[in-house]
Parts: structure tokens; sequence; C-alpha cells
């Protein structure tokens, strides 16, 4: 039988009509969806059909509190940077969501000095941490306080992908020009080819 595209919480049958699988949970008589999917109903021998909830492989993967995501730096000004976030871990989003990386979040240490032109730029590729699911604009709160995160691309002036040289410079290799960024120490498992 076709599977039917079902909402969370939704209502699917009653109790007494089959039983519970996975994906769905049984309250007052009735079976509902504990996730977004499509209904799935299997039919046991002789007893009740057993009604699951498969999650839609198509369904959005949202980020969580304390996952690493990949994201693309839209705007900065001098209290934080707007950033769209384009992967969860290694695993591309269907549609970017808003994050914002506050300037209290950017680094570790010295908080206080933090210049949110010098640690990013619109464009750069930043590796940061969800650190709130954010307000009513949908946005994330994102921290690159830790070695690992920060910038791990970005383009000088000349159009060409910039070198790190320390923790808070990176370089054009064809202008030998220098920028402030902070950088991140890259793991390999999050390098995005």
């Amino acid at each position: 039988q076709p599977l039917s595209p079902c909402l969370l919480g939704e209502r699917l049958c009653s109790a007494e009509e089959a039983t519970a699988g996975t994906g769905t949970y049984t309250r007052h008589g009735f079976i509902f969806s504990s996730l977004a999917g499509c209904v799935e109903k299997t039919n046991e021998d002789g007893g009740l059909p057993v009604v699951s909830v498969m999650r839609d492989a198509e369904s959005q993967l949202l980020p969580d509190v304390g996952a690493v995501v990949t994201c693309k730096v839209c705007s900065i000004n001098s209290r934080f940077a707007k950033v769209h976030i384009l992967y969860i871990g290694s695993v591309p989003l269907k549609s970017a969501f808003r994050g914002t990386i506050r300037r209290e979040d950017i680094r570790a240490t010295e908080k206080d000095k933090v210049e949110v032109y010098k640690s990013f730029r619109p464009g750069d590729i930043v590796l940061a941490k969800v650190i709130s699911l954010g307000d009513a604009q949908s946005n994330y709160l994102l921290s690159t306080a830790e070695n690992e995160l920060g910038v791990v691309v970005a383009r000088s002036e000349a159009g060409v992908q910039m070198v790190p040289i320390s923790w808070c410079e990176m370089q054009c290799p064809r202008t030998h020009t220098k920028d402030f960024r902070k950088v991140a120490r890259v793991q390999p498992q999050f390098l995005q080819t």
C-alpha cells in the first residue's frame, strides 16, 4: 500500500486497529506519529497490523546544539557576523539556515579585544559550533571559540584562496598580502573537498 506522509504528532489510527511500531507512540487510545515522515502499515500473521513511521530520507536535517557546522559569511558589522549554514558535519543541507556569530563568541580568550572584521569577511567559509537554537528570526547562534573552529577557506582581493600563516592571519599566495582572520586549525574529517 502506498506510503502516506505524516506530520510530527499526527493522529494515525485507533490503538485498537493496530500496534504502535517505530516512530509512533500511543496516547488516549490512539497511535500518534513521533516524527515527520511516511506511515507504513505491516500486517503480522493473524495479529494487528503494525503502524510505523519511517523518517523521510528527504526530510530536512536540522542543526542541533553542539553540532559542528560549515557556514558561509554573508555580512559583518562591529557586533556580529551573519552566516548561512551549509553543512552539518559533512552532510549538505537542502536549504541554508541563517546563523549569527556574535563578537563575544568568536574567540575563547581576550573576548573584549576581538574585532569582527579582523576575524571574518563576507564570503569566508567558517567551521562553527551551534550554541543555541536562536530566536524568532530562526537565527542559530554559533561559536568559533575553539582552536578547531574558525575560517577554513578565505579568498584574497585577488580572488585566490588564502593560506593560513598563523592563528590570526592568512596570506594571498599571489600578492603576498596578509589579512587578519580567526583561523581554524582544521581537523581533516571536516574538510569539504
